[in-house]
């Protein structure tokens, strides 16, 4: 008997026996297929199961535009959303003098008058 024969052989005699019912992820996909000609498949797996998130630099900085945008009508005071908007915007000059990796950065520092009277229209809208 040929060792493929061998194998179907056994493996029809564990389903036959039901020893295939119940398993944990039965009926969905396999996972991590595409990685199997990905030379880099570990370190993603790594920072998935890590939870980390690494983007250029170019990239994070408009995410920490639109959360800042997204989050001012958290603020209460017109300091903390000046203070807020200059220490952004002061990251962003940094970073388009100094990033050396990632995509250019595009993203211009944000005007204050124009983000202080987005943070008036959002408190007059919620309150």
């Amino acid at each position: 008997m040929s060792v493929e024969s061998w194998i179907d052989q056994q493996i029809g005699a564990a389903e036959r026996a039901g020893d295939f019912k119940g398993l944990a992820g039965s009926g969905k996909p396999l996972e991590n297929l595409e990685a199997v000609n990905d030379p880099l498949w570990w370190a993603k797996d790594l920072l998935r199961r890590e939870g980390l998130d690494i983007v250029p630099p170019a990239i994070e900085v408009r995410r920490k535009v639109e959360r800042l945008r997204e989050r001012m009508p958290e603020f209460r005071r017109e300091q903390d959303i000046r203070a807020a908007v200059e220490a952004l915007n002061e990251e962003i000059r940094h970073l388009n003098k100094y990033a050396a990796a990632g995509p250019p950065t595009i993203q211009a520092p944000l005007d204050l008058e124009t983000e202080l009277t987005r943070w008036r229209t959002l408190r007059e809208e919620n309150h």
